[in-house]
Formats: structure tokens, C-alpha cells, sequence
């Protein structure tokens, strides 16, 4: 059990094939009382209800929205008393070429990501700093490292590079007071956001280039969360994890 007794928030964990509800499973499969958070309440709410364990609860949360991070950083706070592990995973994606992106995309996948992270870290760092514990774990991309060339259009390796410049700014100004910061750098992964979206050419082609030969799976980076969230990684912070198979090695 890694995380007996740990209090954990995974944004935009809903999705019932995605990173987040994975990553929230085996969390609780290790002790911890997760908090799933997603726009819709309802389907929070089930998704909380479908992990093993007792005590997790699901909430509504715009990750876009200050005042909704703070309000469930709070309500977190309150019913627990702690708040152990924020999981930084809300996120969406757009495959669109670079002539191709409008301010309308480019705001709506940056704000997610990117605004996101920042807002929903900033509700919970001072109930962390105040504990003098805490681990953040935030979702980038190996499109970040290698500038695309999987899924996601340009605006998106944008956002996810600068959630790696904000984790490592944060490991360096938060690690005085115990709280440590690292980002996941997932590579093709396969989830609903890529379900359906590949034709078998675009596939063949992506398969191709991981030397391991197969897509990640959900559990793969749910693992590496688990490990950055625990003791196991307590000298860790300001890291990338790479999980991508051998697509980008560096």
C-alpha cells in the first residue's frame, strides 16, 4: 500500500478509458482516497463510486475556472483535513496543422492544459505548504519534446512544453517547504482521444516508430503517476518521466 491514508485530487478523471479514471484506480488499489474531478458532477460522482476502497468522492471542477479550483481545493481541505496529491491530468487535444489553428483552438487546448495545471496547483499548494508535504504530478506530452508529430496539433505541443517549464519552476520554488513537482511525458497512448481517430496507415506508421511496438496502454502511465506521487520518489522533484516506449529516447 504506497498511499495508505494519502488524500488525492486527479483532474478530469471521468473519462472511463482515460489516464485520469487509471490513474485514479490504482491509486485507491494503493490506500489512497481519491477525488475525481470532471465538468459533469454526475459523472464524477460515478466514477468515484466505481473505485475499489471506501471514502472517495467525486466533484465538479472547471480547471479553467480560479474560483472553482479553489472551491474544491477547499472542500477537499475540509472534508479530510489534507490534501496529499494533486494528479494535473484534465486536459484536450486538437489534430489540426499549424495554419489550421484559430484563436478559438489555440485558447480552448492551452487554457486546459496549461491554465489549468496553474490554477488548480495554486488552490491546493498552500493547504501543502502548510503541511510541509505534497506531491503534484502533471500530465505533459512527448509532443512537447519532439514538437508533435503523434496527434496533436502545434498549439498543443505549445501548451504541454510550457507545462514542463511550469513544473519545474514550481519544484524549485515549492521544495523548501517538502512539496515536490514532476511531470508525465505520455507517448501514443491508447485512449478515447485517439479511439477511432487514426486510420490503420496513421497507426502502422506511429507503431513504427516505438521500438517497444505496441501503444501505451492507460495503466502504463498510471503507473508512473503512482510512483511520483508516493515515498518511493520523495527525493524526486522538477523530473520528466518519460513513458513512450523508446519513441523519443534522449
Amino acid at each position: 500500500m504506497l498511499l495508505g491514508a494519502k488524500i488525492a485530487i486527479v483532474t478530469g478523471a471521468a473519462s472511463p478509458r482515460g489516464l485520469g479514471k487509471a490513474t485514479a484506480k490504482l491509486f485507491a488499489e494503493h490506500g489512497a482516497r481519491v477525488v475525481i474531478t470532471d465538468l459533469d458532477a454526475g459523472a464524477s460522482e460515478a466514477a468515484a463510486s466505481d473505485l475499489p476502497g471506501d471514502g472517495h468522492i467525486g466533484l465538479a471542477g472547471n480547471v479553467v475556472d480560479k474560483a472553482d479550483c479553489a472551491r474544491v481545493a477547499k472542500h477537499v481541505a475540509d472534508q479530510f483535513g489534507r490534501i496529499d496529491i494533486l494528479v494535473n491530468n484534465a486536459g484536450i487535444t486538437q489534430p489540426l496543422k499549424l495554419m489550421e489553428i484559430a484563436p478559438e483552438n489555440y485558447d480552448a487546448v492551452t487554457d486546459v492544459s496549461l491554465r489549468g495545471t496553474l490554477y488548480m496547483s495554486q488552490a491546493v499548494i498552500p493547504t501543502m505548504r502548510a503541511q510541509k508535504s505534497g506531491s503534484i504530478v502533471n500530465l505533459s506530452s512527448v509532443s512537447a519534446q519532439r514538437g508533435g508529430g503523434i496527434f496533436g496539433g502545434p498549439h498543443y505541443s505549445a501548451a504541454k512544453a510550457g507545462v514542463l517549464g511550469l513544473t519545474k519552476a514550481m519544484a524549485r520554488e515549492l521544495a523548501p517547504d517538502n512539496v515536490r513537482s514532476n511531470a508525465i511525458c505520455p507517448g501514443f497512448i491508447a485512449t478515447d482521444i485517439t479511439a477511432g481517430k487514426l486510420t490503420g496507415e496513421m497507426r502502422a506508421q506511429v507503431l513504427a516508430g516505438i521500438p517497444m511496438g505496441r501503444a501505451g496502454t492507460a495503466e502504463d502511465v498510471a503507473g508512473c503517476a503512482l510512483f511520483l506521487a508516493s515515498d518511493l520518489s520523495a527525493y524526486c522533484t522538477g523530473s520528466e518521466v518519460d513513458v513512450n516506449g523508446g519513441s523519443l529516447i534522449h
